[in-house]
């Protein structure tokens, strides 16, 4: 669906931002495209969704040059960004305006989202806050029914519920046709709904893997003192957690705010014991 080769990003005057990235986003998934402020995750966002193109390298979606933004690609791609300005309009007249953009739009699908958000189709945009806005746009987003949502920062200026209501609702709309790319640097909020995890780091994507992978592969939880030299990376905010090479222990969940510190800080180690326990697996 998506293919990025190569690609390379920085703004006039600046350092780069995105040095020789290369990642592949396939229908189906829900990824976590994770990193900490600053890292380029919604530049790279705005160049899948066409806002802005590669010094160098391609992004393709649908196999085509998204720079060249052709209809097709428009027409199956929604973006909501960190940072928007809605029309004053009254949310049923935003619908009315922007719903034609979108083959699939589902005006029935929209007003059963703006019900659960607790909405009213005859409120005007103005009035409303930051948060009721992004769930505007989010319901908007959802509703398109494009096949390649892009989500910046989707759960900024959600209040705690409402966060909860926006995992549920993602999880209920994800199938085999769509790609939902979320990015964050909020990890605990993508908590049980992402399957694919990548993350940027100095300009460059340090993880591409998927969470069976890592469930397969690496261990979380309190270690024990017989494995307290296997430990790859522990944080005692966290409770003495840690993460540790899964060997012959059962299954844990995957804390995600646990696996996004330890590759920032351990990357190599990380990406060494998957790689090495995916090739003692296939041979």
């Amino acid at each position: 669906m998506i293919k990025i080769q190569s690609l390379r990003f920085y703004y006039p005057k600046s350092k780069t931002i995105l040095n020789d990235v290369s990642l592949n986003f396939d229908s189906g998934n829900i990824y976590g495209l994770f990193g900490r402020n600053g890292e380029g995750k919604s530049t790279l966002m705005k160049i899948m969704a066409g806002l802005l193109f590669p010094k160098s390298g391609s992004c393709q979606v649908f196999g085509e040059n998204m720079s060249r933004k052709h209809v097709r690609c428009l027409h199956e791609v929604f973006f909501i960004p960190e940072d928007f300005e809605l029309a004053a309009l009254k949310i049923s007249k935003y619908e009315e305006v922007n719903s034609v953009f979108y083959p699939e739009f589902s005006k029935e699908q929209f007003y059963e989202l703006i019900k659960e958000f607790s909405l009213s189709p005859n409120e005007n945009i103005t009035t409303l806050s930051f948060g009721q806005k992004k769930k505007v746009l989010i319901a908007f987003g959802i509703a398109a029914n494009t096949k390649l949502l892009l989500m910046d920062e989707p759960t900024n200026g959600l209040d705690i519920p409402s966060k909860s209501q926006f995992r549920k609702i993602i999880a209920g709309v994800a199938d085999q046709g769509k790609c939902i790319v979320i990015s964050t640097h909020q990890v605990r909020d993508l908590h049980s709904l992402i399957n694919h995890l990548m993350i940027l780091d100095q300009s460059k994507v340090v993880f591409d893997k998927s969470l069976f992978e890592v469930s397969e592969h690496l261990w979380f939880g309190k270690p024990s003192e017989k494995d307290k030299h296997t430990v790859i990376y522990a944080e005692p905010s966290l409770g003495g957690k840690a993460v540790l090479p899964k060997l012959d222990k059962d299954e844990s969940d995957v804390d995600l705010e646990l696996l996004f510190n330890a590759v920032l800080n351990e990357p190599d180690r990380i990406n060494y014991i998957l790689k090495k326990r995916y090739y003692d697996a296939s041979v």
